[in-house]
Order: C-alpha cells, then sequence, then structure tokens
C-alpha cells in the first residue's frame, strides 16, 4: 500500500474507525463517481480531500448557471468556459489534492460502454440523474461483484443505500421497474435545494469510504430518508428484499446491460432534432403536461406534449414514453435533456 502523508491526513486516522490503516486502504482504492452533478461533485470533493488514490469522473454534460447553487465544484468561469464537467471537476480536484490521481471521462453512460467505464474499479458511487444510468450500474455491479452507493435527492428530500452484491438488496429489489417518464418529478421541475445535494452527497462519500476501509456491514440493507425541510430523518430496514431478491442479484438477469431495455437515441434526418427512444413505456401526458407547464408554454392533445423547456430547445413527448427534443443534433445533449425535464 502507499505511504502515508501522516500530517495531511492527521485528524482522519486519529478517527479509530478508520486509522492509519484505513488511511492507507483509502489511499490504494479505485472509485469511480457517475456523474459530477449536484451530488456527484459533493462526493467527489469530499473523496479526494479524504485522500482516495484515483477517482474516476463520469459525465456527459457542461456546468449550467443554474447548477452554481449545489454543484460545489463549478464556478461562474466554468461556465462561461464550457469545458465538459467531468474536466473542470478533475481540474478542481487537482488543485484541492495533487496526490490524487483524476481521470475524467466525458461520456454517456450506456450499455456499450459500462464495461469499459467501470472496469477495474472498487467501489462505485452513484452521482446520476436518470433510471436507466442507474440499472445499468446496478446491473454491471451485480454482475461483477463490485460494491456502489445509491443516492438521489430532489426538493430538500434525499435518500441513501448502499448495495453489496450478494449480501444487500440490490436497486432492482428496491425498485423493480422503472418509473415512467415524467411520472416522478425532477430538480428541474420541483426544484431542489443546495443542503439536499451537500447531505446525500456527504453521506454516499461515508458509505464509500466504510466499503473501502472494511466497514461495509455497517451500510447495507438500510435505506436512509431524510427531508431537511420538515426535519426528517429516517432509515429503512430492506433486509426482507435481500433475503427474497430479485431477477438481477439472485438469478442472473441483466436486461440493461444486455441492451433489452434501453436505446440509443437517434438523429433525425433533416430535421435540427433528436429521438429519444422510451425507457419504461406509456406515460401520462396529462401529468406531464402540468410538471411541464412549470417550466414553459405547453401545447398539449391526446398524442403530444410539446414544451420549450429552455431558449432554443423543444421537447415533444408521445404517448408511448418516445420523446424528440428540437433544437439540437447531439445525442448526449437530447438525453441530458430528456432526464432533466422527465427524469428517464
Amino acid at each position: 500500500m502507499p505511504d502515508v502523508d501522516a500530517d495531511r491526513y492527521s485528524r482522519q486516522t486519529r478517527f479509530a474507525s478508520l486509522g492509519p490503516d484505513g488511511q492507507a486502504k483509502l489511499l490504494a482504492a479505485r472509485i469511480a463517481v457517475v456523474g459530477c452533478g449536484a451530488l456527484g461533485s459533493v462526493v467527489a470533493m469530499t473523496l479526494a480531500r479524504a485522500g482516495v488514490g484515483f477517482l474516476r469522473l463520469i459525465d456527459r454534460d457542461v456546468p449550467e448557471i443554474s447548477n452554481l447553487p449545489r454543484q460545489v465544484l463549478f464556478d461562474e468561469a466554468d461556465v462561461a468556459a464550457g469545458l465538459p464537467k467531468a474536466v473542470a471537476a478533475a481540474r478542481q480536484l487537482g488543485r484541492i489534492n495533487s496526490q490524487v490521481s483524476i481521470e475524467p471521462i466525458v461520456a454517456d453512460l450506456m450499455a456499450m460502454n459500462v464495461a469499459e467505464l467501470l472496469g477495474g474499479i472498487d467501489v462505485i458511487v452513484d452521482g446520476t440523474d436518470n433510471f436507466e444510468a442507474r440499472f445499468l450500474v446496478n446491473e454491471f455491479a451485480c454482475r461483477h461483484g463490485v460494491p456502489w452507493v445509491h443516492g438521489g435527492a430532489i426538493g430538500a428530500e434525499g435518500r441513501v443505500m448502499t448495495v453489496v452484491p450478494g449480501r444487500t438488496a440490490c436497486l432492482r429489489c428496491l425498485i423493480p421497474e422503472p418509473p415512467a417518464p415524467g411520472s416522478l418529478a425532477t430538480c428541474d421541475t420541483a426544484g431542489i435545494i443546495g443542503p439536499a445535494a451537500l447531505v446525500v452527497g456527504a453521506v454516499e462519500a461515508a458509505e464509500a469510504m466504510k466499503l473501502v476501509v472494511g466497514s461495509g456491514d455497517k451500510a447495507g440493507n438500510r435505506l436512509l430518508v431524510c427531508d431537511l425541510w420538515e426535519n426528517i430523518w429516517r432509515t429503512v430496514d430492506v433486509s426482507s428484499l435481500a433475503t427474497v431478491g430479485c431477477p438481477t442479484c439472485r438469478g442472473g438477469d441483466y436486461p440493461w446491460l444486455e441492451g433489452r431495455l434501453g436505446a440509443r437515441p437517434t438523429p433525425l434526418c433533416g430535421r435540427d432534432a433528436v429521438q429519444v427512444p422510451s425507457a419504461g413505456g406509456a406515460v401520462d401526458l396529462a401529468a406531464i403536461a402540468a410538471r411541464l407547464a412549470a417550466v414553459g408554454s405547453v401545447v398539449a392533445n391526446r398524442w403530444i406534449v410539446r414544451a420549450e423547456v429552455e431558449e432554443g430547445i423543444q421537447l415533444s413527448v408521445f404517448a408511448d414514453g418516445r420523446a424528440i427534443v428540437s433544437g439540437t443534433r447531439e445525442e448526449a445533449k437530447a438525453r441530458a435533456i430528456v432526464s432533466r425535464y422527465l427524469g428517464a
């Protein structure tokens, strides 16, 4: 194991549950953070400061001014520069801790690249904004026996669950089917406050540290749920789900990993638009229309809901769950738009 910088990490190593041996394990660890937004930026910053030896940052997006209240690794200069989030985050983390090896990956996590992007990793941490990526991570983790930490935040609420394949419940145990696009609120429709992201990201980082130093038994089979506005904190015991298991963690069924669910967006011929396939089938157009009305003007009928969600960007959602993003021919950007406003 690498030598520990005794002075730099002196306060951490005085924590008995970590100690010098635990710090050495952190320095030798390889962790992937999938998504460098609100949660991922907090996770990456915390783990870099803690001295995790290798961080792989995977993200498909660029910083926007609306990110700054909660995405702690970015500033106005990053927005103006238009650098990808993974690259901007890696630069900032390098200034925080030059001893950490940081690998920024500008990519959209998909079935065709998940093995490459998550290979050689000890722990995976969820900073994503969509269920397709989370189910991909879950299936990769279950197939290859890699522990991972799931997290999510919206409004003032958050949740965290650690998955240790073969011992705990997995994401599919908790959520058997991905929610239909538009059925759940997203940060862009319901909002989010910075403290919620900070708390959830910090808890995720702590869970990752437990897994690295060998205290994962203290993290599994519990779902943490919090509401910072209502001052509610509770832990849900999910051990009964682990006992039963699910088709993925007990039956070796990997529909997302094998490409049976999820599909690539398709640029539309002759149009400045990209079609994004449905991740979960038919949707409730009335509910989607109501949600998008908080973002911009909406035109709706029984077949389609259309709204201008950003300047120059129009989102059209069909009853079968497909979406067309007009105003771009970039597949990654179209997927990001759909995830942002539909949560798919």
